[in-house]
């Protein structure tokens, strides 16, 4: 099939590049010329494991392009994707002007022909029909007669093309998007019109099929249809409720803290109950990232709009928002003055296998021990290497792990890459004022970090 992606970020180059691997015409279109040209040589401007090699094979094939002209990308696709970002605003809403101007672009650009326009991007519930009216005035201004059908002696805009919304939230987790594309839990297609969900479960066929997936033998994938709206809400919920998860064991290690109980232990016996799974049972520093933190602030601010006071959601910020600050506590409880202390970062970005630091924890504890007196370093596996600083201010990035630990009084595992569990602590300890590690995220070998000379702090153990 023919398809047209429009911008690309995280969602929409995995979305552009999968699509183009499993068979389909892709061309993805931003408005950066500089990116453009970036991705034009082969080169993917983000890091996601798998991501550069699909990219380059399909653009081999010939089923992945890349352009800067909106014109192009909706002439070529049958099914226009829009996926460009709705950051939050201060106010905890989506900013949606982003999407707003690509709906109006594609409006200026319908020639005729059929066209299912898909939201992709996470958009405030309603938006579905939103977009419909957005496209709707581009195709009024390039006709340049009203919208109202028969205003002025004009003609109605919809003959100038037949088109239909589509919401198809997308469910993605930085570090494995590629992974989650092909492996879904499920697909969710959010329409009035047959004809719009049918071309969608065409274009998904090899997915929902499994057939590029790791286990093909499962059964195909779910296929969940809804209206817009409610394809709409199942994003935000899901995210909304996978934070909660998180804040609520947060929750518990804390109390766990103060009546000497073990919050890793604690969350293996209840995960085990399948009523609640042990998934996003981690206990830590709080979530960040692009997704939960606008996304629950989003669907907390649609409550409000509509009259209802969220409060189950306004606790989960809260809690969130508390234990970014947990492991500056514990540095204070260890060291106590942090004024003229030196502090380690293992870790920057917000997880791991990710280059992002969109909303992440490092950033909160880099500014608050800042203001506490400290001096801050910190050794990320992806940012120490880019040399890409943008946004980062008050800490010393460093290189490798031997040099973050010359002479720091702690160290604190911020996050979870996997090599953070294999480096030489013994070496690390040596150079350090005093061997102090706070595991923000319950992950490296607490025996192992003693026997290296550590003194180990955990949350919630």
């Amino acid at each position: 099939m023919r398809v047209c992606v429009i911008g690309t970020g995280y969602v929409g180059l995995v979305t552009g590049v999968c699509l183009s691997h499993i068979g389909h015409h892709v061309i993805c279109v931003d408005n950066n010329e500089e990116k453009v040209q970036l991705m034009k040589s082969g080169q993917s401007p983000i890091y996601e494991p798998g991501l550069s090699d699909l990219m380059k094979s399909s653009m081999a094939s010939g089923n992945l392009e890349f352009t800067a002209d909106l014109g192009a990308g909706v002439s070529h696709g049958d099914i226009l994707f829009i996926a460009v970002g709705t950051p939050a605003l201060p106010t905890g809403e989506s900013d949606t002007r982003y999407v707003e101007a690509v709906a109006r672009g594609i409006g200026e650009h319908l020639n005729g022909g059929y066209k299912v326009i898909v939201n992709k991007s996470t958009v405030p519930i309603g938006s579905g029909d939103w977009v419909r009216m957005i496209v709707l005035d581009g195709i009024a201004e390039r006709q340049k007669v009203p919208v109202a059908a028969g205003v002025g002696g004009g003609s109605k805009p919809e003959a100038a093309a037949a088109f239909d919304v589509v919401s198809n939230p997308e469910f993605l987790r930085e570090g494995s998007a590629v992974h989650d594309t092909f492996n879904p839990d499920r697909i969710v297609l959010g329409s009035g019109s047959e004809q719009a969900i049918a071309m969608m479960k065409e274009l998904y066929t090899p997915i929902v099929e499994r057939k590029f997936a790791e286990d093909a033998s499962l059964p195909n994938v779910p296929v969940v249809v809804t209206d817009l709206s409610s394809a709409e809400m199942v994003k935000y919920a899901s995210n909304a409720f996978l934070a909660t998860k998180i804040s609520f064991i947060n929750e518990v290690a804390n109390i766990c803290d103060r009546v000497g109980a073990d919050v890793t232990q604690v969350a293996q016996g209840i995960g085990l109950d399948s009523r609640i799974g042990s998934k996003f049972l981690q206990a830590g520093i709080g979530w960040g990232g692009s997704c939960f933190p606008k996304d629950v602030s989003a669907l907390v601010h649609t409550a409000d709009d509509y009259g209802y006071e969220a409060e189950l959601l306004k606790s989960t910020i809260r809690v969130n928002d508390r234990q970014r600050l947990l492991t500056v506590e514990k540095l204070q409880q260890v060291l106590k003055i942090l004024k003229g202390k030196t502090v380690g970062l293992l870790g920057l970005t917000f997880k791991p296998d990710t280059d992002d630091m969109r909303d992440a924890p490092s950033l909160i504890m880099i500014e608050s021990l800042n203001r506490l007196g400290a001096k801050v370093k910190a050794y990320d596996p992806i940012v120490s290497q880019s040399g890409i600083r943008n946004g980062l201010s008050g800490v010393i990035v460093e290189t490798d792990p031997e040099r973050l630990a010359d002479g720091c009084d702690a160290l604190v595992l911020v996050t979870d890459w996997a090599n953070f569990r294999e480096l030489d602590y013994v070496k690390m300890a040596s150079l350090m004022n005093a061997p102090v590690m706070i595991d923000g995220r319950n992950f490296l070998d607490q025996a192992k970090l003693e026997k290296a000379g550590f003194r180990y702090l955990g949350i919630g153990r």
